[in-house]
C-alpha cells in the first residue's frame, strides 16, 4: 500500500512532456492491451483535466495483456525502443506473468524514463472508454492489494466512495479534486 500523502504537495503538477509521451507509447498499443492503474483513472477523469500528481499515479503505465497479444505487444515494445527490465517481481509466484520494459527519453535537454508494468491475463473484466479498453473500476480497486501501490491517490479514493453508493466513476470530478 501506498504512503500517505504529503499534503503540502498538493496541487504538484506531471509535466505536460511526460504525459505527452506517454501517450505516444500508448497509441501503439491501444487495440491490445487493457490500460490499469493510473492511466484507467486518467480516462475515466473528465477530459481535459490538470495532471495533478496525487490524482493518478503516471509514474509508469501498467497494462493487462491477453496471452495471444503478448507477441505482437513485445514486438511492439521492442521496435519503439523499450529494453526488458529485471525487478525482483519477476521471479514471485503470481497468476499473472509480470514483465517490466523501459526506455530512456530526452525533454529540453534532460533524460527521462518510460515505464511499462505488463501482466498477462485474458480475464480482466474491462470496458471502453474514450475509445481506451480500461480494467473495470470496481476491479481495478481490488487490485490495490497485490498489483498497484499508490492507493491514496485521489481518484482511488474518490472511487471507493463513489462505488460504495453505486456511483459510477466515469466523468466525475471527485476523480481530480483535491481533498480538503
Amino acid at each position: 500500500m501506498g504512503a500517505p500523502h504529503n499534503k503540502k504537495r498538493y496541487g504538484e503538477l506531471w509535466p505536460d512532456y511526460r504525459i505527452s509521451y506517454a501517450l505516444t507509447e500508448l497509441h501503439f498499443l491501444r487495440e491490445l492491451v487493457v490500460l490499469s492503474g493510473g492511466w484507467a483513472w486518467h480516462f475515466l477523469s473528465p477530459e481535459g483535466h490538470q495532471e495533478f500528481k496525487h490524482a493518478h499515479d503516471h509514474k509508469d503505465i501498467d497494462l493487462f495483456i491477453a496471452p495471444q497479444n503478448i507477441a505482437e505487444v513485445m514486438y511492439i515494445l521492442q521496435e519503439r525502443g523499450f529494453k526488458k527490465v529485471w525487478t525482483r517481481y519477476d521471479h514471485l509466484p503470481s497468476d499473472e506473468q509480470f514483465r517490466r520494459y523501459e526506455k530512456t527519453e530526452e525533454h529540453a535537454g534532460k533524460l527521462f524514463r518510460i515505464t511499462i508494468d505488463f501482466f498477462v491475463n485474458k480475464n480482466v473484466p474491462q470496458r471502453t472508454v474514450k475509445g481506451w479498453n480500461i480494467v473495470e473500476p470496481s476491479f481495478l480497486l481490488s487490485l490495490y492489494s497485490n498489483i498497484h501501490s499508490s492507493d491514496k491517490c485521489w481518484a482511488v479514493q474518490a472511487a471507493l466512495q463513489l462505488l460504495k453508493y453505486d456511483i459510477d466513476p466515469l466523468d466525475r470530478e471527485e476523480l481530480i479534486t483535491m481533498p480538503r
